[in-house]
């Protein structure tokens, strides 16, 4: 069973990151993972926490001359903000005296931690939930994406909308090269929008936001092409492969809706419209993918395409209204340093998360102790459907 594990603060020492499953034998490449850190941390609108960090990976175990040992892979990403937070963030008693922070920000997940793990500071809530923690997951998609890349699976994205501004386009019906050339022009980007027109009008609609002391959200696609047909389950609730990605992509931070395919557009249409139909010609294959490369919780050998919304940051520079949760008054809520945007950061996060779930349901199903075993497993697969001797 291929699974991970983070741990650390926003302003503690540094994020850890921990994966067991990986078969031995996996070429790792370093500087893979940290071209991945340094992508997410792009974008126009974020703030100033990225003129501090410079996120690199240190791989402290699992990985010997460039490979996977098949032991847990576990991986250390400095926090160097931590110099200026060495008190205010110290394990040790003696500096308990340091400031706390009273005042709730609506839209975060500030008040509810406090009550639930009756602290006495909400910096306690804050360091943990706030998006710092997703440079660790990066760091584990990379992982899972140069995996799949040996399987020629490929993952990418691109931003969609920012505030009102929006590019409509119906992404699960654009095939492989298309999906894959889009994505390829939002890497020159600094909103991940491959459209040069829509790409101005992002820009625009962030720097109002930061005119105003506001913030924005947006929405944003992640896709993988080359998904073999099968991964996933229909047999189960918890082994749906849409069901394992959905639930991924909510947990990023700030994530409030996914779609799988045309998603939500699909209620308003009659099904003679939207339901994939099927070919053969030496192997079955579709025109469309409203579905969005999932059947019954199954891959179905086309693009898988994720559509997901991202709210507004909570944090803003024109507090909201608030209570100080001690002595009960009306106030306004806590500033913490912010970005005023960062949907083109999520959609980079968002691409480790899918990686991460594909390759799950992958070793899943052709899963093995070394990568020559899986490969096997995989090949044998392949060469059995394609000659159709199931």
């Amino acid at each position: 069973m291929l699974r991970f594990l983070t741990a650390g603060e926003s302003h503690g020492k540094g994020l850890i990151a921990i994966i067991e499953g990986m078969p031995a034998g996996v070429p790792i490449l370093k500087e893979e993972i940290d071209r991945e850190l340094k992508r997410r941390q792009q974008g126009y609108g974020r703030g100033g926490r990225m003129k501090i960090e410079s996120d690199e990976v240190e791989i402290l175990s699992g990985v010997r001359w460039g490979k996977t040992l098949g032991s847990p892979i576990s991986f250390f990403i400095k926090n160097r903000d931590w110099e200026n937070w060495k008190e205010a963030m110290s394990p040790d008693k003696a500096f308990e005296s340091c400031p706390t922070v009273t005042r709730p920000r609506p839209g975060h997940a500030d008040l509810a931690g406090f009550l639930k793990y009756q602290h006495t500071d909400i910096r306690n809530v804050l360091e943990r939930s706030s998006a710092r923690e997703t440079a660790a997951r990066v760091t584990v998609g990379a992982v899972a994406k140069q995996f799949l890349k040996i399987f020629d699976i490929k993952i990418g994205s691109f931003v969609t909308r920012i505030g009102s501004a929006e590019k409509k386009i119906e992404a699960a019906n654009l095939n492989e090269k298309e999906l894959l050339e889009l994505a390829q022009m939002a890497e020159s980007s600094s909103v991940r929008c491959p459209w040069k027109e829509t790409e101005a009008e992002f820009i625009e609609v962030i720097k109002q936001a930061i005119k105003n002391g506001d913030s924005v959200g947006g929405c944003f696609v992640v896709f993988a092409t080359g998904v073999p047909v099968g991964l996933g389950s229909y047999v189960h609730w918890d082994r749906k492969l849409d069901s394992k990605i959905a639930s991924g992509i909510m947990s990023i931070q700030a994530i409030k809706a996914v779609e799988i395919g045309d998603g939500v557009t699909l209620g308003g249409k009659f099904g003679s419209e939207v339901m994939d139909e099927i070919f053969y010609d030496k192997f079955f294959y579709r025109k469309t993918n409203h579905m969005g490369g999932i059947e019954g919780g199954v891959s179905n050998g086309m693009p898988i395409v994720v559509k997901a919304t991202m709210k507004p940051i909570p944090t803003l520079r024109k507090p909201l209204k608030s209570v100080d949760v001690f002595t009960k008054e009306a106030t306004a809520a806590s500033y913490e340093r912010s970005d005023v945007c960062a949907v083109p950061a999520a959609s980079v996060i968002g691409e480790a998360v899918l990686a991460w779930h594909i390759a799950e349901a992958f070793l899943e199903k052709f899963g093995g102790d070394s990568l020559k075993e899986v490969e096997s497993n995989f090949y044998s697969y392949q060469k059995q459907i394609m000659e159709d001797k199931l």
